[in-house]
């Protein structure tokens, strides 16, 4: 469970900075370093979060119905 976890908060997050990245690079603006790792680090550990609640409540759920 912890390694699917792990994985959907690293690719979530490597892909959104990657996005805001080129939003940035679109408006002609520098690559900033500091902006990555923070999107990257905020927005994984959110999506991290959010699959630890998703996957507990699955597991949750099909406790229940068992």
């Amino acid at each position: 469970m912890l390694n699917k976890i792990l994985i959907s908060g690293l690719s979530a997050g490597l892909v959104y900075a990657g996005i805001m990245a080129l939003f940035n690079y679109a408006e002609d603006e520098a690559f900033n370093l500091n902006n990555f790792i923070i999107n990257f680090l905020f927005f994984g550990i959110f999506m991290a979060l959010l699959t630890w609640f998703n996957l507990k409540r699955q597991a949750k759920k099909n406790k229940d119905s068992e």
